[in-house]
């Protein structure tokens, strides 16, 4: 493949350029960008010759023109990426980029549509988020950056903290009145808003506000909040708090019974041990809490969860978004049928929780099947029946066989007693890892003297 030159470009435009960056879009015979950033591309000069420019000329602003085809992206950007870099193959081709190309840019994208890495070559300029904290006076590497841009607005959810300082990217002028909104409803009415417009450029603006009572009308599109998120008194003393460890309070989630408990699902994360960028397949989602508490561990997790029933897949959706993470795959569907495209769609799986539907045929042998080396299986039951399969299948497969009791304290007359929920088998599992009975023989010995 030939090779592509990614330039990233801000607000200021051309003068804004690197000497090099001007040269390659120079020399360029192909520009692909937005219509936006092709607008900030000077023409060729009038009686100006040759159509490549030289470096010395390129580094004067203004100097040079650019006389490559302007192509405008099509919309949707994804699905038209690889048509476009075969159409252009063999010829100069620059690719514009907002800021960093490689911080939720078109870099990302190419390199997911196939682009080798090798094959690009990257000409970053300072990323809106550099700039906005910059002008903040934030520290970088303490600043949670979230992006709106072709993202749900509830994706902000996991990021409300107090105390907490969040850039967010936004998909247009309309995203500072979403937030301010979204602010309020998650009790941060009291959160200063920045909007931080054209960053960079010659226009460059910050407008500001507080989330309760929001009234500024929209602006520019090209905008970065900065929020400094402060938490409603009156609404702090009722909400349930959200914790960044897995056990959130079951009253976080909507649910119609079928919810592993909070001390449970703990146990449960722990046993399944999410690490960034792997994927669940949370087989029997129920109400969703495992997939949900998956994604939350880490941004790049990934989860899907197989619900059968309609309506609990519905409330499987509400749940995610209401939580922060909107990006749980939920797939209506029984299992072990609704599991046969998952890995062609996502890929194999790195952890597997069934937490219904152990007894149905095959779903335990399909979840199995699906896990590659150092894949791990956790399966959670109340039931007799399918607690003998579990102890069938450690001792088949080893791993650890645990059963979970909770009590809580409850009055009663005039004291206060144990009431006991119903105890939980688990048994999670390393695949191609023996241990437990299955490794130590211990369905042969049981009985034995010792």
């Amino acid at each position: 493949m030939s090779a592509i030159t990614v330039v990233g470009v801000g607000a200021d435009g051309w003068p804004g350029l690197s000497a090099v960056a001007r040269e390659a879009l120079a020399a360029a015979e192909v520009v692909l960008g937005g219509a936006r950033q092709l607008a900030l591309l000077p023409e060729q000069p009038a009686g100006s010759a040759g159509t490549t420019g030289t470096a010395e000329a390129a580094g004067t602003a203004g100097a040079v023109g650019v006389t490559a085809e302007r192509v405008p992206w099509p919309s949707p950007l994804r699905p038209s990426v690889p048509g476009l870099l075969e159409r252009f193959a063999g010829r100069r081709l620059v690719v514009l980029a907002s800021g960093d190309p490689m911080f939720h840019g078109i870099g990302r994208t190419l390199l997911e549509c196939g682009v080798p890495a090798e094959s690009l070559r990257v000409l970053p300029h300072p990323s809106s988020v550099s700039l906005a904290c910059a002008r903040l006076g934030w520290p970088v590497e303490e600043t949670e950056v979230v992006t709106l841009v072709g993202r749900p607005v509830e994706s902000l959810h996991a990021a409300l903290y107090p105390g907490r300082r969040l850039l967010v990217l936004s998909a247009d002028a309309s995203t500072p009145a979403r937030v301010a909104r979204v602010l309020v409803e998650r009790g941060f009415g009291p959160s200063r808003v920045r909007v931080l417009e054209q960053l960079g450029g010659a226009a460059e603006a910050v407008r500001e506000g507080v989330a309760a009572g929001w009234s500024l009308p929209p602006g520019d599109p090209l905008n970065v909040l900065a929020v400094d998120c402060v938490r409603d008194p009156a609404v702090a003393a009722e909400a349930p708090r959200q914790q960044l460890v897995p056990g959130l309070r079951d009253e976080l989630f909507e649910s119609d019974g079928q919810l592993t408990k909070r001390h449970v699902r703990a146990a449960t994360l722990a046993a399944l041990a999410p690490a960034p960028g792997e994927l669940l397949w949370d087989v029997g989602g129920g109400s969703g809490s495992i997939g949900i508490e998956w994604l939350r561990a880490h941004r790049s997790c990934r989860a899907a969860s197989v619900e059968r029933d309609p309506v609990r897949a519905e409330r499987i959706v509400r749940n995610a978004a209401a939580l922060g993470v909107p990006r749980l795959r939920v797939v209506t569907g029984a299992a072990p049928g609704a599991l046969a495209g998952l890995a062609a769609e996502l890929g194999r799986p790195d952890a597997v929780f069934v937490g219904g539907g152990l007894t149905v045929p095959g779903v335990l042998e399909a979840c199995w099947s699906a896990l590659g080396p150092g894949g791990r299986l956790v399966a959670n039951t109340v039931t007799l029946e399918s607690e003998a399969l579990l102890t069938q299948w450690y001792r088949r497969h080893g791993g650890e066989l645990v059963k979970l009791a909770v009590a809580h304290a409850v009055p009663v007359g005039g004291f206060t007693g144990w009431r006991q929920a119903m105890p939980v088998t688990q048994w999670s599992v390393v695949k191609g890892e023996v241990s437990g009975a299955g490794a130590s023989g211990a369905d042969e010995v049981v009985g034995g003297a010792k």
